[in-house]
């Protein structure tokens, strides 16, 4: 049995749909579809769900939500008419969305709810369209499919008892189509999972009916070892490993959320990564271990948008707890941090910028003067992390070597390097401005 999840991309027009109906008719063993919320058509298009969030913020604010709520039923209506399903099912769709708008809940419930409906919009349509070609297919609610999560809106985490719940879909006969990116707690609340959670729930179903296969198909060949938009034509990665993704994703890669192969790393299933355009390309497989002889360094991968905090006290290193202190005055304000590089006589946190705002800056940097009383505290801002990413990547000889000359023959400067703490990574910060030409640099010494 495998268990297929269709992206954004795939479920964005009746034209991909179809394309998803074939994917499906071609293998009987994918018997569970797990899908996202149509999205963009075009670079320049709305995904569905933030349609939904600007309409759920128009609400909730007391401004008039009709543009949002038009755009969403049109891309919905364009869907359904050129598939030729029943116009119930249009229906359906609106009078959901009516009757969350409506439901007595809080502000943060209704948000939820409310950005559930793309994917749950999708999963109908999607199992509507299949029995319209002749497969035996069926909408599968998340509650039903037995996915029970923590009571924790926008941020969802799945409960140890769901699997054995879940596990039951293999009883049930034909292809069963759920949403993704929300499940329901033992309350039955509706709650989402982080923001690209459909991958989320495909991995949590995957690891629940213990598949041969978990396949997520996008909409890009196989994952490449850098990003395609820095470098022209870059290798395509064969094969990965569930750490090697999961730093790869962590650090920048957009082809899979990097909580996604949590449950399916667990269980030990392989995933493989394929393109709904081009479906009989073999993908990149991820597995949980990978032969001896493959190469050390996979993929580079790099984000901006990151800021590093620097305390510096002399003889820190003799005062017990200080790291502890510091790390608790960001815990306190609200902020988790990425990294933290330290010396004996200075400690660095690297936080995304998202996470910092200027009052929580004035905050913490004004704890920090009072309780810890460091010599020097400076911000550093405008930093971009870039990950050299392998398994036994720590324990090959030079590596480290190879990345710093690729980064002095581009002239960049390395604000900080952070080796030893990941057995499959290699972290450096350096000024954002300098991405690209780093990226270029070490793809050029890795894979040229």
């Amino acid at each position: 049995m495998k268990v297929a999840k269709f992206g954004g991309s795939s479920m964005a027009t009746a034209t991909q749909l179809q394309k998803v109906g074939n994917i499906i008719q071609d293998d009987p063993a994918r018997k569970i579809i797990v899908v996202s919320a149509p999205g963009k058509r075009t670079p320049d298009d709305v995904k569905i769900t933030d349609l939904l969030i600007q309409l759920g913020e128009a609400y909730i604010n007391g401004e008039s939500y009709e543009q949002s709520y038009e755009k969403v039923m049109d891309r919905f209506r364009e869907i359904t008419e050129e598939l030729s399903l029943d116009i119930a099912l249009l229906e359906d769709i609106e009078q959901t969305i009516k009757s969350v708008i409506r439901q007595d809940a809080s502000s943060i419930s209704k948000l939820d709810a409310l950005k559930s409906i793309g994917e749950d919009s999708s999963a109908k349509i999607l199992s509507a369209y299949l029995c319209s070609i002749g497969l035996n297919a069926s909408y599968i609610n998340p509650k039903d499919a037995g996915i029970i999560v923590s009571n924790d809106p926008g941020n969802a985490q799945i409960l140890d008892d769901s699997f054995a719940r879940i596990y039951n879909l293999r009883e049930k006969v034909g292809i069963l189509v759920i949403p993704g990116f929300f499940g329901y707690t033992e309350q039955g609340e509706l709650m989402t999972f982080s923001r690209g959670g459909s991958d989320i729930t495909g991995s949590i179903v995957a690891a629940g009916v213990k598949a041969t296969l978990y396949e997520n198909f996008t909409d890009v060949d196989s994952v490449y070892a850098v990003n395609p938009t820095i470098v022209a034509n870059p290798k395509e990665i064969k094969t990965l490993t569930y750490k090697e993704m999961r730093e790869l994703s962590y650090a920048g890669f957009s082809v899979f959320h990097d909580e996604a192969l949590i449950p399916a790393f667990k269980e030990q299933i392989p995933v493989c990564i394929k393109n709904t355009n081009k479906p009989h390309l073999p993908g990149t497989n991820i597995v949980a271990e990978k032969k001896q002889d493959e190469k050390c360094v996979v993929g580079i991968a790099s984000d901006t948008g990151f800021s590093s905090l620097y305390v510096s006290k002399y003889l820190m290193n003799r005062e017990i707890g200080f790291g502890r202190k510091l790390l608790n005055i960001l815990e306190d304000e609200g902020v988790s941090f990425e990294h933290a590089p330290s010396g004996i006589d200075d400690m660095s946190v690297i936080i995304r910028d998202s996470k910092l705002t200027k009052e929580k800056e004035a905050n913490i940097t004004k704890r920090i003067y009072d309780e810890l009383h460091p010599d020097t505290i400076i911000m550093h801002r405008d930093l971009a992390m870039i990950m050299v990413v392998g398994e036994g990547l720590v324990s090959t000889v030079g590596v480290a070597q190879k990345a710093t000359t690729a980064l002095a023959s581009a002239n960049v400067n390395i604000e900080m390097i952070n080796q030893g703490s990941s057995e499959v990574s290699m972290m450096f910060g350096i000024k954002a401005e300098d991405l690209n030409r780093s990226v270029e640099s070490l793809y050029h010494v890795f894979f040229d």
